[in-house]
């Protein structure tokens, strides 16, 4: 065996140092905290409330929209989802939103209402584990500006649409698939029911509808109302509950016969292995906390009993509109994704009720 002299043992300075820094960063890398878990959302669509409540080692971070969240969703452990978006993920890009046998997960699941439901299994089988956790839902409104004469005629429901004196003064939904089912309750239909698309009243009755419209703009649409360059606009509850009781020249009505359900939800990425925060979830239903996600427009699907208390704070008439008495909100549904056959039939008919 080579036995090296004491003279090639010695080390010099400057390796004694570059050794020591080493050593020094790998004892810090042991000893570092984890890396923080990441709640991504959309901008604007998380109560900015309820995230600062987020514990360690949850970090939120907002996105322009689903597109970028998309983009992202190899870095997210939670995220932040509309449904009307669910239809651009696929089963194995989700996971289980909790495991189905802890009582924290149990009694998560459990409070919310009924009609929560499907939405919680993203349209599949039930009796499988959850796999979003729908934190707020909403109807579509009818909103009028200094409209008191239509307003009266509220028995009328989506009808108004198409009074006369609102052509090119309506602002509709960008969503052409909300824009149907607004045109079938007009004549007494669902979209549940079978044939309701090949009713003969129905292509008619859009392009009517269609023809009213000053603008087709989900996001920017009460902007067009406030500003007077419309007199109504169709708009998701949430964008308009924070104006309701500051601007007295608006009314909103939601007819007897129910809207489509807007839902927010949370999702967990299948590469994440960061437990739900459980805990934080539960906290957006203690009184404080849920009384300012109502005001901002966040309304949890819960049974009616639990969200009874908060509700006795706001007017009858907006508290009616927050979460629909029961018989409305049976005439609400949820709109599962649409593909293949069915998403060509709602194109189809939506092409060929385009306005001359």
């Amino acid at each position: 065996m080579q036995v090296l002299p004491p003279s090639q043992l010695r080390l010099s300075r400057r390796q004694l140092l570059r050794w020591g820094a080493i050593g020094g960063l790998g004892l810090m890398g042991s000893c570092a905290r984890p890396s923080s878990a990441q709640l991504l959302y959309s901008s604007g669509q998380m109560p900015a409330a309820w995230l600062k409540r987020l514990p360690d080692p949850w970090r939120g971070e907002a996105k322009e929209g689903p597109g970028e969240l998309l983009s992202q969703l190899s870095s997210a452990d939670l995220l932040q989802w509309p449904e009307g978006w669910i239809g651009d993920l696929s089963g194995e890009q989700l996971q289980p939103f909790a495991p189905p046998d802890t009582p924290e997960a149990t009694r998560l699941f459990a409070d919310l209402a009924p009609f929560a439901g499907p939405i919680s299994h993203l349209f599949g089988d039930p009796a499988a584990a959850p796999i979003a956790y729908p934190w707020a839902f909403g109807t579509w409104w009818l909103v009028l500006r200094n409209r008191q004469d239509l307003a009266e005629r509220r028995a009328e429901g989506w009808s108004l649409l198409l009074d006369a004196s609102l052509k090119g003064l309506l602002v509709l939904p960008s969503s052409p698939r909300v824009v149907i089912e607004l045109c079938l309750r007009q004549l007494g239909l669902a979209s549940q029911d079978e044939g309701a698309l090949a009713d003969p009243r129905l292509l008619p009755q859009l392009r009517r509808l269609r023809g009213q419209a000053l603008a087709f703009d989900e996001r920017d649409g009460l902007n067009l109302l406030l500003r007077g360059k419309a007199e109504a606009a169709v708009v998701a509850s949430q964008r308009l509950l924070p104006l309701l009781r500051s601007d007295l020249r608006l009314t909103a009505l939601l007819p007897a016969s129910g809207s489509p359900l807007w839902w927010n939800l949370l999702l967990r990425p299948a590469r994440s292995r960061e437990p739900a925060p459980l805990a934080w979830l539960q906290q957006a239903r203690e009184p404080a906390l849920l009384s300012r996600l109502l005001a901002a427009g966040w309304v949890p699907p819960l049974q009616r009993q639990a969200l009874a208390a908060a509700l006795q704070s706001w007017p009858q008439p907006i508290a009616s509109l927050l979460y629909p008495e029961p018989a409305v909100l049976a005439n609400c549904n949820s709109l599962s994704p649409l593909r293949g056959e069915a998403r060509a039939r709602y194109q189809t008919l939506w092409d060929q009720a385009a306005p001359a």
